[in-house]
Parts: structure tokens; C-alpha cells; sequence
């Protein structure tokens, strides 16, 4: 029963946190944006315990979609489906059960939130899929992740104004900049079994496409702060994300994978600090 327990939260990912960190900073920005400093307790729970439950949720539905080709890339060979450990239907059960808590959770929400909610949960169902039918996974793995910005508006504010939008694009450069990074890890491996990426897409060219979609997402969020009248703590915190963003371009540098894999996880870092510019801005 034990490793049954322990392949279920392999499966969520639990023992690996980034997705969950890398979903959650945009949503504290947009919390924190939309309330103009710190949200109501009830709606930051919600959308904290949503982050958990809908990251954990859009892994196992990734690896039910993938289950025949994980075997044949090393670094997910080892996953719970592709080797047996939990059947295809435990996994939909699993998958079924958390998506239902999360929509109980956004049930005490208003209803534009609750709206909402349903491209949340398509985009998580549609994600997986894309990566047979177009080069540009990432754009939907952004979406889905991004999608937390307008929900996070809804809660907080009843409307989800233009400014907000133009959030949720800069959520979705920078979720094609670190995944098109992880997807340089597994370029030939996924050459091999027919997974389409950016990187793949992007080819030689993909450390120009990354810096292209970093520059557009600073672009993006300088906007976003003058939208909402954000000062210079907000600035100082996208000065030290461009610091960051760079120090990732030089890991990727080589295209080494264990060094693309470090920059994809260093991502984390940035999302936070352009998350404490947010909510240290009024102290400046």
C-alpha cells in the first residue's frame, strides 16, 4: 500500500515542486495586482490550494497522454504509468478526484471566476495533447498556466480588465522561454518518438527564439506596470528578473541538457522575484 502511495504522488509530482512553484508565482501576481497588496484569506487559499491540486492534476493527465512514449526517453522512463506501477485508469480516477476538489474550492467563488474555471480545466486537458499535432506545445503549456491571471482578477476585483490580458501574455513568453528550455533536455529523444516542441521548432535558432520571447515578456510586464501604476520596487524586482534571464541564456549556452535542465529549474527564482518587486512595491 506504501508504494502504491508513493508511485500516486510521483505521479502528482509532488516530490519535484518547480511546476507548482513556476504556477503559482503568476498567480500571486496577479492576486496581489488585482487586490493592490495583500488579497482576502479566503481567496488566497482557494487559489493556493487550486495551484497544488491543478498542477498535481495536469501532470498525471501528461502522463496518461504519454504513457506509450515515456519508456522511450530517459528521463521519463522511470514514471508510474509507462512502468506499470499505476494503470491508466487509476491514473483517470486519480486525475478525476482532484479535479472535482478544485472545482468544489472554486465553487465559493463569484461567478465569473467559476466561469473561468472550465478554460482552466480544458487547457489542462488539452495541453498534453498538443505536442502530436503542433510545434508549439509550449504556447498551450503557457495558457493553461497563465490562465490563473484572469481567474486571480475575477475573485479578487468581479472583472477582468485589459491590463490583466496583457499579464497573462507575459505569463505565456516566459512559460515558452523555460519550457522550450526543458524541452532542449529531451530534443533528441523526442526527435526519435515523434514529440514536437519549440525546440525542435526552434532548432538552431532556439536560444535567439528564447532571448526573442524574454525580451517581449520584460516588454509585456513594463506595460503591465504602468496599467497599474506600479512603482519603483516593481521595476527594481523586473531589473533583477532581466539579471536572471540572462544568467539563464549563458547556462544554455553550450545546449548542454543537465545545464538547459538547471536554467529550467532556476526559472523559479524569477518568477519570485518580480513577484516580491509586486508586493514590496508600496514600501518604496
Amino acid at each position: 500500500m506504501l508504494l502504491k502511495w508513493g508511485a500516486y504522488l510521483r505521479l502528482m509530482r509532488l516530490d519535484r515542486p518547480i511546476g507548482i512553484l513556476l504556477l503559482l508565482w503568476p498567480t500571486l501576481w496577479g492576486l496581489w495586482i488585482a487586490a493592490e497588496g495583500f488579497p482576502p484569506w479566503a481567496v488566497l487559499l482557494v487559489f493556493l490550494l487550486g495551484v497544488v491540486l491543478m498542477r498535481s492534476a495536469g501532470c498525471i493527465i501528461n502522463d496518461y497522454a504519454d504513457r506509450e512514449v515515456d519508456r522511450h526517453v530517459r528521463r521519463t522512463a522511470e514514471r508510474p504509468i509507462t512502468r506499470g506501477e499505476v494503470s491508466p485508469r487509476e491514473a483517470l480516477l486519480l486525475f478525476g478526484g482532484m479535479v472535482l476538489v478544485a472545482f468544489l474550492l472554486v465553487l465559493t467563488m463569484n461567478g465569473l471566476t467559476i466561469l473561468l474555471s472550465i478554460g482552466a480545466l480544458l487547457l489542462a486537458i488539452l495541453y498534453p495533447f498538443m505536442k502530436r499535432y503542433t510545434q508549439l506545445p509550449q504556447l498551450f503549456l503557457g495558457a493553461a498556466f497563465g490562465w490563473a491571471i484572469p481567474m486571480a482578477f475575477a475573485a479578487v476585483t468581479g472583472a477582468v480588465p485589459t491590463a490583466a490580458w496583457v499579464l497573462f501574455l507575459a505569463t505565456l513568453c516566459w512559460a515558452v522561454v523555460y519550457d522550450t528550455m526543458y524541452a532542449m533536455v529531451d530534443r533528441e529523444d523526442d526527435l526519435k518518438v515523434g514529440i514536437r516542441s519549440t525546440a525542435i521548432l526552434f532548432g538552431k535558432w532556439d536560444r535567439l527564439m528564447i532571448g526573442l520571447f524574454q525580451l517581449l515578456m520584460g516588454l509585456l510586464l513594463v506595460r503591465v506596470g504602468i496599467a497599474f501604476g506600479l512603482g519603483e520596487g516593481y521595476y527594481l524586482g523586473l531589473l533583477a528578473a532581466a539579471g536572471l534571464g540572462g544568467y539563464h541564456q549563458w547556462l544554455i549556452r553550450k545546449r548542454e541538457p543537465a545545464m538547459c535542465f538547471r536554467a529550467f529549474l532556476h526559472n523559479h527564482w524569477l518568477g519570485m522575484v518580480v513577484f516580491l518587486g509586486i508586493a514590496l512595491d508600496p514600501l518604496f
